[in-house]
């Protein structure tokens, strides 16, 4: 059976982390839902239906998918799954049948439709059609969890990381002896393309660790789990503790805690990074620290979109989009959300808990848009360094986030200039 996985209309919850990617291309645990899927049913066709403004630049990315293509989509029996929901264990396609509907807490997680039932489904309004045919069939408990906002990603990676490496089945334990392995070393599984130097410990006490290939590990790192570094990372000299996910070609050095670091993040020199999400070709400058607990221990609210919105959890730390930079000694106030293409210029203090895609933060305060062209320029730079490429279309999927950001930018540009007067 074809499957195809889809955006409903809570992924805007999920901004900035999703502003310029899919809702299933997000990391919890090991990978997105979308490359879960992709080892689960490996020989099926498969297709992605987003939000619109994303399609050219996913199509580009995923060539063998089809994105926001109903033609294809109505040609035979289809598996829909919800972009959002992060399952325990494997969709068996046995347990799926015609007559009923996954749900998760009142969420439709996966549905099967005949042809004729997927011809119902178009551009404008194929999330709102899903759950009208849903609610003709009978409904199944669906395992996991559904994501509803960022935070969510970071409060399941430990559980997620943990059931991936269950999942996988796989185990190689460190066979140098220069390698401390603290715990059952059955938790451990070390690519035999890795490259530890000596003086390095992993624990697995807490949790499995999993380092993929092509990982460069500095020595006096130590690492528990659950973890897992993906291929190509670099780790100097680093604290990383339980709960944390270093995607693929990232630069990791200082101390993190419970974080998810997509891919191509640089995060490179010392300072604390806790209970936060940063995008793909974020650089984090030299002792920038998150905070991720306030002082009297109370809940989080993270202003999203510039509304503040209660976690209901007491260990928050910063979300961060695509390509955003921060300078030496950058200091985040708990619960932030940064979007992309920001610039942050520390002042001495803690800064804005509320940083708009393409800011530009200036002596601590929200001060104006960095310069479009600027910013493209600068992101192309960063990218051919690491010998990628700032593609047309993914610079037109920017230039359409511009725009789509501008009125809360202006609004958070408005505030901080009418704090300034009052101060």
């Amino acid at each position: 059976m074809r499957w195809f996985v889809y955006e409903d209309q809570a992924a805007s919850q999920l901004h900035p982390i999703a502003l310029v990617r899919p809702t299933f291309e997000l990391v919890c645990g090991r990978e997105s839902l979308r490359r879960r899927l992709q080892r689960w049913f490996p020989h099926a066709e498969w297709g992605a239906c987003v939000r619109p403004w994303l399609a050219a630049a996913y199509a580009e990315e995923q060539p063998a998918a089809f994105v926001n293509d109903f033609v294809t989509l109505q040609s035979s029996a289809v598996l829909m799954i919800n972009g959002r929901w992060m399952p325990e264990g494997r969709l068996q396609l046995q347990d799926v049948s015609l007559d009923n509907a996954g749900y998760i807490d009142g969420h439709l997680a996966w549905i099967a439709l005949e042809p004729e039932e997927a011809q119902l489904l178009t551009d404008d309004d194929y999330a709102d059609t899903l759950l009208g045919i849903a609610r003709t069939r009978r409904v199944v408990e669906a395992s996991g969890t559904m994501i509803t906002r960022p935070w969510d990603l970071v409060s399941h990676n430990g559980r997620q990381l943990e059931l991936d490496f269950a999942d996988e089945g796989v185990s190689q334990p460190a066979n140098s002896a220069h390698v401390q392995c603290l715990g059952d070393d059955r938790d451990v599984y070390i690519s035999a393309q890795a490259d530890i130097d000596p003086y390095v410990v992993i624990d697995t006490r807490t949790g499995p660790v999993s380092i993929d290939r092509d990982v460069h590990i500095q020595s006096f790192t130590r690492i528990e789990g659950p973890c897992h570094i993906a291929r190509g990372a670099r780790v100097f000299r680093a604290l990383i503790h339980h709960g944390t996910t270093i995607g693929p070609e990232c630069r990791v050095g200082g101390e993190i805690e419970e974080s998810i670091l997509h891919s191509h993040v640089n995060k490179y020199h010392e300072g604390f990074l806790g209970h936060s999400y940063v995008c793909p070709w974020v650089n984090l400058g030299a002792i920038t620290t998150t905070s991720d607990l306030k002082s009297d221990y109370s809940d989080v609210a993270v202003p999203l979109q510039g509304e503040m919105v209660d976690t209901g959890l007491t260990k928050v730390g910063s979300f961060l989009g695509d390509h955003t930079k921060t300078a030496i000694d950058s200091m985040f106030n708990t619960g932030s959300s940064i979007g992309i293409m920001a610039l942050v210029l520390p002042g001495g203090r803690l800064l804005p808990r509320h940083i708009p895609s393409f800011c530009n933060v200036s002596f601590g305060d929200v001060a104006a848009s960095w310069p479009l062209e600027q910013a493209l320029h600068t992101a192309k730079m960063a990218m051919q360094r690491r010998g990628c490429e700032l593609t047309k279309t993914a610079e037109t999927l920017l230039r359409h986030v511009y725009e789509l950001t501008a009125d809360e930018r202006l609004a958070a540009v408005n505030l901080a200039a009418e704090k300034r007067l009052h101060r």
